[in-house]
């Protein structure tokens, strides 16, 4: 499994976690920051699955 798999997934959940407590606290910037971070991590994650598949395809 690629790396880059498994840590745009823990990016994703950070920014998960820190998009719900700036809507909790009302905090606006720390919200957006969890969301930029949130989708970083997707993007991350979508890199590691297709450096996957490409392996794959080239066994």
């Amino acid at each position: 499994m690629d790396k880059n798999r498994t840590e745009g997934a823990v990016r994703q959940a950070k920014g998960s976690i820190k998009e719900a407590i700036g809507k909790l606290t009302g905090n606006k910037r720390v919200e957006r920051e969890g969301t930029a971070e949130k989708n970083v991590g997707k993007v991350q994650r979508k890199a590691g699955e297709a450096a996957d598949a490409l392996r794959e395809k080239t066994r």
